[in-house]
């Protein structure tokens, strides 16, 4: 779609990546720049949780965010698939987009996916955020509790993004893909990558705590930086889209997160070794300029959206979903304003 100087409309692309029987879907934005990225969430989750994040890292480079099979209104396949069957239809993306070497992103479960995936040797450049499953508290009444913790800190709106993106899902297939995301050891991958890692975590993300980050960074084979953003919980790359953009925009070009660089202080990684993590202040809250009657035109707006996206996820309409993440885009901007 062409973006007219008199709609701001974002220009967002949809197209279907073909599997093996399953399809995911990849959004688009952005066209020009130095490196393209791949951004893959979580269980149950859909790419709308990179909403805050993609507009920052599109003035660096391509972004591509995928739904994979069974979220984010993508259907789901006949049986359960692996993290590696995940990760295999992701480097299906890579392949078929023509990108050379893009900066691999994943949040919570799509860490495990980006991780294997990344044990192909082409690919340089991993970011890890919010990484699952802790070796240490492998069992799920433990890990839904310590879920529960890290949402007590996410604002509304994740927690919005997330109530819709699980009904979208569905319990069924959310509840086969849990014993996968649940079994799978990320510390063993790791030992396989070769690529440059960066840790991105959240100060009040009891799924991912210090010690177990300290230990997952230790299992990669080569050195691996390590971020903790302060006041952030779980899905740290929503409510502080613009730290972790400037973090994985460093990290892409080859900088290291050095305190002096990031404003960063270093704390003990409780690994035994010397090893430290960064500690990011918050960056401050920017405040909307908008009045209360065009904040209110923006909601409805941005409604209005996800009742298109709806209408072309139940239609099988790629151009309906593009028209609605179009809108939602537009009228978020709008709303920031």
């Amino acid at each position: 779609m062409r973006t007219e100087k008199s709609d701001p409309r974002p220009d967002i692309d949809v197209r279907r990546i073909q599997g093996d029987g399953v399809w995911a879907r990849v959004s688009s934005v952005g066209a020009v720049g130095e490196r393209p990225f791949i951004l893959v969430c979580g269980i149950g989750v859909s790419s709308h949780y990179f909403e805050q994040l993609a507009p920052h890292l599109m003035q660096f480079g391509p972004v591509h965010a995928l739904d994979l099979p069974g979220f984010g209104g993508v259907p789901h396949a006949r049986r359960a698939l692996s993290i590696g069957e995940f990760a295999e239809l992701v480097g299906k993306a890579i392949d078929d987009l023509g990108l050379e070497d893009p900066v691999i992103v994943g949040h919570s479960m799509g860490t495990q996916i980006c991780t294997d995936l990344a044990a192909r040797p082409e690919l340089t450049t991993l970011v890890l955020i919010s990484p699952v499953i802790d070796a240490s508290a492998r069992t799920l009444p433990v890990q839904a509790l310590r879920f529960l913790r890290a949402s007590l800190h996410e604002p509304f709106r994740v927690k919005l993004l997330a109530v819709v993106a699980y009904l979208t899902c569905g319990f069924g297939w959310f509840f086969k893909i849990l014993p996968r995301m649940m079994s799978y050891r990320i510390e063993r991958t790791a030992a396989r990558v070769g690529a440059s890692v960066l840790v991105i975590c959240g100060e009040h993300d009891a799924v991912c705590p210090r010690p177990w980050v300290a230990r997952l960074s230790g299992a990669f084979s080569r050195a691996v930086d390590v971020v903790e953003i302060e006041g952030a919980a779980h899905s740290v790359m929503h409510a502080h889209a613009r730290e972790v953009a400037g973090l994985c925009v460093r990290h892409a070009s080859g900088a290291r997160a050095r305190a002096d660089d990031v404003g960063a202080v270093h704390v003990d990684a409780g690994r035994g070794d010397g090893a430290s993590i960064a500690v990011v202040p918050e960056a401050p809250k920017r405040k909307a300029s908008l009045s209360a009657t065009d904040a209110a035109k923006a909601l409805v707006d941005e409604v209005e959206g996800a009742v298109i996206e709806f209408k072309g996820n139940k239609t099988d309409d790629d151009r309906l979903v593009e028209l609605g993440r179009e809108q939602q885009a537009q009228a978020r901007a709008r709303g920031h304003g």
